[in-house]
């Protein structure tokens, strides 16, 4: 059996996180599926999907490390091609993958105590943010 569900959160931009795992929860539960695994991916090219303890000083190391790495202020082809100024947020984005699987066993989501599914919108300003949901097994 397959099952599919979008969540849609309005975001800030540059590299805001948002936690998604009540919200996964209760679609795995939807779909009733009891055994098998939960893909969770982002729709668009300047947003991520990890796994982080989602908890105000690690958001905030997660952001000054992105930050760190590629700079809202960084040079880049896509840029001065486009316009746009949102070079590195495609880099951050590509870098940490548009999405995770996490395995589903007795209905529940397989995750560790202190491991939350989230979003990163990396792009340079507010959007809504779509994530789709996908529930595979029996």
């Amino acid at each position: 059996m397959v099952h599919g569900e979008f969540i849609t959160r309005r975001t800030r931009g540059f590299s805001d996180i948002h936690d998604l795992t009540g919200d996964v929860r209760e679609i795995v539960g939807r779909s009733g599926i009891e055994a098998g695994q939960v893909t969770v991916s982002a729709v668009g090219s300047t947003a991520s999907i990890t796994t982080i303890e989602f908890e105000p000083a690690l958001v905030r190391d997660m952001e000054e490390a992105l930050e760190q790495l590629w700079p809202r202020t960084m040079r880049s082809h896509h840029s001065e091609t486009w316009g746009d100024d949102n070079g590195f947020s495609h880099l951050r984005a590509s870098f940490m993958g548009p999405g995770v699987t996490v395995p589903v066993h007795e209905g529940r989501l397989v995750l560790g105590t202190w491991q939350q599914i989230v979003v990163i919108d990396h792009d340079n300003g507010p959007r809504e943010r779509r994530v789709f949901v996908q529930v595979m097994g029996e």
